[in-house]
């Protein structure tokens, strides 16, 4: 019986598709965080965590340039990329106690 109504669930429900990230590797591009910016990064909501990576992704691109960074050669665009993703995700959520909590 037990088998039979599994069978009539798997039928109805269809699971929905997984979307798969690039495999592409784009050049140029560096995500390497610290350990303890990674600890932090997992303390925050997913949605937050996905701000943070896209952010972090593409102000080190961006200001691979000195030019185009505030502070010229004084930073490197790895920090400037860390300052710009914590500002995005400060944006949206802020912190309450131990909690990252989006902000109404």
């Amino acid at each position: 019986m037990y088998s039979r109504y599994i069978g009539f669930c798997a039928a109805e429900y269809q699971m929905p598709k997984e979307r798969k990230s690039p495999s592409r590797k784009r050049s140029g591009r560096s995500t390497a965080l610290s350990t303890r910016t990674k600890k932090q990064i997992d303390s925050l909501p997913k949605h937050a965590q996905h701000i943070f990576t896209k952010t972090h992704t593409n102000a080190v691109e961006q200001y691979k340039n000195p030019a185009k960074r505030r502070g010229g050669k004084r930073q490197s665009a790895e920090e400037v990329a860390h300052k710009a993703a914590w500002a995005a995700v400060k944006n949206k959520y802020r912190k309450k106690g131990d909690k990252w909590v989006r902000k109404e």
